[in-house]
C-alpha cells in the first residue's frame, strides 16, 4: 500500500527558489556619554564649561540643527515634505523614486512630529536656603524628526531619521532584500523582483551567498555615509558615536512554480 504524499512533500516538487536572509533593519545611531544624565551633565559642564548644567545651553545648537537641515535642502533642491497625521511615509517616498534617476543620493526630506526622549532642566529649590537652581533629568516631548530619504548603489532605498532635539539620535533602516537586489545587478545575475523580495533568480547559490555576506561590517559602513548638511561632523566623531542594533526582520521564503 503507498501512502499519499504530505502537503510538505507536495510542495516541494514545485520549489522555484529557497532564500534567508535579513528583510528590514533599524540602527540606532547614537553618542553612548549622552544617553544618561550623568553624561550629559559632564558635556554641559566639561565641554560647553556652564557653572550649573543645564540644557538652556543646547537650544542655539538645536536651532542650528535645523537651520542646516533647511539650507541644506534649500541649496541643493530637495523638497522638504511635512508629513501629515496618518499619512503613509511609503506612499510619498514610492512617488518621488518613480521620478528619482540618479544611481544614489538623497531623493527627499520628510519632517514629522513624533515622540522623543529628551533631556531637560526643571527648578529645584534648596530646602534650607530656599535659592532655586537648574537640575537635568530625562523626561519626553513631541519634537521635529527629520527624514532623509536616500539611494545607496549598495543599499538602494535607506532612510535616515534624525531627532532635531539634543543629543540628536539618529535611526537608520536598511532592507536586506534590497541589498541583495543591488548586488545581483553588480553581478549580472538575472532575477526577478518582489516589492520586497525576490520571486526567481538565474543562480540561487549566489542570492544565498550575498544574503550571507551582508555582515556587521557592511552594515557599519553603510551607516557610515550619512546624508545630509551633519556628514562631515558625524564622520570626524565616528569614534564617539555608536552603532546598535534596533530591530531586524528575518526573512525565510519559498517560492513556489505557478503549476496548478
Amino acid at each position: 500500500m503507498k501512502l499519499p504524499q504530505s502537503v510538505g512533500e507536495v510542495l516541494q516538487e514545485h520549489v522555484v527558489l529557497e532564500s534567508e536572509s535579513i528583510d528590514r533593519m533599524y540602527l540606532n545611531v547614537y553618542v553612548p556619554q549622552l544617553q544618561r544624565i550623568g553624561g550629559v551633565v559632564w558635556y554641559l559642564r566639561g565641554h560647553l564649561g556652564q557653572r550649573f548644567a543645564s540644557t538652556v545651553g543646547v537650544a542655539p545648537k538645536t536651532e542650528q540643527f535645523v537651520a542646516a537641515i533647511e539650507k541644506f535642502a534649500k541649496r541643493h533642491g530637495f523638497d522638504v515634505v511635512s508629513f501629515k497625521k496618518d499619512q503613509r511615509k511609503d506612499d510619498v517616498t514610492r512617488e518621488y523614486l518613480v521620478k528619482f534617476e540618479a544611481k544614489e543620493g538623497v531623493v527627499y526630506i520628510g519632517r514629522a512630529q513624533e515622540k522623543a526622549r529628551v533631556v531637560r532642566t526643571e527648578r529645584r529649590r534648596n530646602a534650607i536656603t530656599g535659592a532655586t537652581y537648574p537640575w537635568v533629568v530625562d523626561g519626553s516631548a513631541f519634537v521635529n524628526y527629520y527624514y532623509f530619504y536616500c539611494v545607496d548603489e549598495d543599499f538602494s532605498p535607506f532612510f535616515l531619521k534624525f531627532c532635531s532635539y539634543f543629543p540628536y539620535n539618529a535611526k537608520r533602516c536598511l532592507n536586506g532584500n534590497e541589498y541583495a537586489k543591488c548586488q545581483l545587478r553588480k553581478q549580472d545575475i538575472a532575477f526577478q523582483a518582489l516589492d520586497n523580495g525576490i520571486l526567481s533568480c538565474a543562480d540561487p547559490k549566489a542570492l544565498q551567498r550575498i544574503c550571507d555576506e551582508l555582515d556587521a561590517t557592511k552594515i557599519d559602513g553603510a551607516a557610515a555615509q550619512m546624508a545630509g548638511p551633519f556628514a562631515a561632523s558625524v564622520r570626524r566623531q565616528r569614534s564617539r558615536r555608536r552603532l546598535s542594533l534596533r530591530t531586524v526582520d528575518p526573512a525565510s521564503r519559498v517560492c513556489l512554480d505557478p503549476s496548478p
